[in-house]
């Protein structure tokens, strides 16, 4: 993985562990708010890095 996936799952994990800890609702909803945009933003760059390859042709 590259620099930036390291980060954005380093980033989830921390934001979801935030989200767990978290005392009221609103820190809870942004903290697992959050945690979803990095997530997505960890998988787009694994799309964009060519760690997850999709085969188009179906056998």
């Amino acid at each position: 993985m590259n620099k930036f996936a390291w980060l954005f799952l380093c980033m989830t994990a921390s934001t979801g562990i935030l989200g767990l800890g978290a005392e009221s609702q609103d820190g809870q909803t942004t903290a697992f708010v959050a945690s979803g945009v990095f997530a997505s933003l960890l998988l787009l760059t694994l799309i964009v890095g060519r760690r997850i390859k999709f085969d188009p042709v179906l056998r």
